[in-house]
């Protein structure tokens, strides 16, 4: 039977992901967290495949978490939805819907390195969601383990304001605890797995030290509570209470992020990690009504307060293909769902019906009848729902801000083995693109072939396994290409009139169109600056619509035109024999002209690397780079480590994994991420044309 809906005062509530650079410990920090709260019985580990969140068959083999796993828990007496995302930049689109609809986050650094690569990936992410944080440096127990120098890291490459709640004492072999400054006590863990907690007065030898980290926190903190403020310069000890207000009060604006530490894998400082998510993270009530536009008049602001009483307003951030029926995660933000309700999709203008709503931990579902304000819940039953839609009532349409996804950079070939599998597989391809926003199938025009795009070489590697394993597809499956771009390299105008019989009826259109470049990220801009009289708007839509079709379409090397503005600059319409087709044709072959006239440049996407190695490799890893083509711009020591980071282009990364680990003897691994485009060389660009 489906439970009764239990109600959490939204005060009680916290919706917080955890994230972080890849290997950081953030899924053994999750276990740690189900465990302590009761959810679960035994610790799951992610070195022997054993973690609950991650629950696919990939993510236990290769000990990485690929997918983003919500789960539902309690601790003192507040009701907590956490997501646990994945690492790797090949699955960060999975962060970002994550981060789209969490009001608070926990970014977990590893001690010994501190901030890398994803660490700044997932800090911008969260930045740019406004999603409140704490730090939890994690890994104390590891050999060259540097609390303070993982702090400044967090200063220097974040530009955060952070202040350490909690200090480790000792690191590495002689890691023992850590000291709270808000209590000023030494909490150890003991007992099962790190479930006894005691805490004692700072001994003696550690008074002086913490006495002045305790007197930085209260500086810092006085710059975002006046009262405290007041008492700091009146040299009056505040009350711990204030002391949390104080803190609360600067998390929830994002002025401050505070910082504890631990070792999850240890069992350490998890509880006083618990204590702060519930102190210092914001509920839904903190984060205030939700803000929305009304679908027909986009300009119109419409706004609902965070209660189960006011109009539903719910956005879709993940689906999930399921053998039963495909799960869509919810996040919502006022009203509540009803088991059966019909809901509206004002992006489609169709009604939904919720057939089933299920509070998921990891894989394991609980079905429950309704479900309201501030809560995130899977519903089974959405047929065309996709991810970024709104859904809210009919009655009071609104729309919020969809969720942005970063362009494939890399694809390849796939074909069945045999005819009878070619329905099956266009089938499990269209189910994978609408549960990975960042997943993109295709045809190429010209061989027919069926082209499969993501976000990496491990992105595809995971989906071409899932489509022969899980789904048990027949296919041939070629190998990963580089997704280039065209663009512009200077402006270009051209004119083109279309004229063609059609079914006895003649169509006609002549279009003037110019493009200029922009700058990297821009995408494709369009303006309308012709005469009524020459081009009615009718017709200057369809002229937009043809443009950005032939940009999509790629010129004649077949890849897409990015960061352009396209301009219409004038026309003739024919009196009785203008159509919308017949604009839509030439502004496409005018648009293709003023780029050739233009000067058409080819883009090959263009990776940031970082590289951390023994410092006996640096030497041969980084040769190994130049030959590469890589542009090295700095290393930094961490610890016995040193990172190598830069620039390269993908097209010069496929099979490095297999390279670094053979110069390194194992010791050595690396990260990307994307960063933008870069005109390809002159070789690269014969090799290209001749190709394509």
């Amino acid at each position: 039977m489906p439970e009764k809906k239990k109600t959490s005062r939204l005060d009680k509530v916290r919706n917080f992901g955890i994230c972080a650079h890849i290997d950081a410990g953030k899924t053994t920090t999750s276990e740690r967290i189900l465990f302590y709260t009761g959810k679960e019985h035994a610790i799951g580990e992610v070195h022997d495949g054993s973690a609950t969140m991650d629950y696919l068959a990939e993510e236990q083999e290769r000990g990485i978490t690929i997918t983003a796993a919500a789960t539902t828990i309690r601790w003192q007496g507040h009701h907590l939805n956490l997501i646990d995302t994945p690492g790797h930049v090949d699955f960060t689109a999975e962060v970002e819907r994550s981060l789209r609809v969490l009001d608070g986050a926990v970014v977990v650094f590893d001690a010994v390195h501190g901030v890398e690569a994803q660490s700044e990936t997932v800090w911008r992410q969260a930045e740019r969601y406004d999603v409140p944080r704490l730090c939890f440096i994690n890994k104390m127990d590891r050999g060259g383990a540097d609390f303070d120098a993982s702090c400044q890291s967090i200063r220097e490459r974040l530009l955060a304001n952070i202040l350490p709640l909690t200090v480790p004492v000792g690191a590495a072999d002689s890691f023992r605890g850590i000291v709270d400054l808000v209590t000023m006590e030494f909490v150890t863990f003991s007992g099962d797995q790190g479930s006894d907690v005691t805490r004692v007065p700072v001994p003696d030898d550690l008074s002086e030290e913490m006495q002045l980290r305790r007197m930085e926190l209260l500086d810092g903190l006085a710059d975002c509570d006046d009262a405290l403020m007041e008492k700091v310069l009146e040299e009056v000890e505040p009350s711990q209470d204030e002391i949390h207000a104080a803190l609360r009060k600067g998390v929830v604006a994002s002025k401050i992020y505070p910082v504890l530490a631990g070792t999850a894998l240890r069992n350490a400082g998890v509880q006083p990690l618990l204590d702060a998510i519930v102190r210092y993270l914001p509920s839904p009530l903190d984060r205030g009504s939700v803000r929305g536009y009304d679908p027909e008049d986009p300009e119109k602001e419409v706004a609902f307060e965070p209660k189960d009483s006011e109009p539903l307003c719910a956005l879709a951030f993940k689906i999930i293909s399921d053998a039963h029926g495909d799960l869509t995660f919810v996040r919502i933000y006022s009203g509540s769902i009803k088991q059966g309700k019909g809901l509206y999709n004002p992006r489609l203008g169709k009604h939904e019906r919720s057939m089933r709503l299920l509070r998921m931990h990891a894989n394991d579902r609980e079905q429950v009848d309704e479900i309201g304000a501030g809560q995130i819940v899977a519903i089974v039953g959405l047929k065309h729902t996709a991810t970024g839609d709104t859904l809210c009532d009919r009655k009071h349409p609104v729309a919020l801000e969809s969720i942005t996804f970063p362009e494939p950079v890399i694809s390849m070939a796939i074909e069945p083995k045999s005819t009878a599998d070619k329905d099956r597989l266009e089938e499990v391809l269209a189910r994978l693109a609408r549960e990975d926003p960042t997943f993109r199938v295709s045809v190429d025009p010209e061989t027919g072939q069926t082209l499969i795009a993501g976000m990496g070489e491990l992105h595809l590697e995971v989906l071409k396994h899932r489509l022969l394993r899980d789904f048990r597809i027949e296919a041939n499956v070629g190998k990963p290409r580089v997704s280039h771009r065209t663009t512009v390299r200077g402006a270009g105008k051209a004119e083109h009139t279309w004229m063609r019989l059609i079914a006895s009826v003649e169509q006609t259109a002549t279009v003037k169109i110019g493009v200029k470049p922009l700058p990297s990220g821009s995408g494709i801009q369009f303006a309308n600056k012709a005469s009524e009289v020459d081009v009615i708007k009718v017709f200057a839509d369809a002229a937009e619509e043809g443009a950005r079709f032939a940009a999509d379409g790629g010129l004649d090397l077949g890849f897409p035109v990015i960061d352009v503005e396209i301009t219409l600059l004038g026309g003739r319409m024919h009196e009785t024999d203008s159509t919308e087709v017949a604009f839509q044709a030439a502004a496409g072959e005018a648009f293709r002209e003023a780029c050739e006239n233009g000067g058409v440049v080819i883009l090959e996407p263009l990776m940031r690397f970082e590289v951390t190695t023994p410092a006996d490799y640096v030497g041969p890893v980084s040769s190994d780079l130049i030959r590469r083509g890589a542009l090295i711009e700095g290393d930094d020591l961490r610890g016995n480590l040193r990172a190598i980071r830069g620039t390269v282009a993908l097209n010069q990364m496929f099979g490095y994994s297999t390279a670094v680990r053979s110069l390194s003897q194992g010791r050595a691994s690396y990260s990307m991420q994307p960063a933008g485009f870069r005109e390809v060389s002159p070789e690269d660009r014969k090799r290209l044309t001749f190709e394509d």
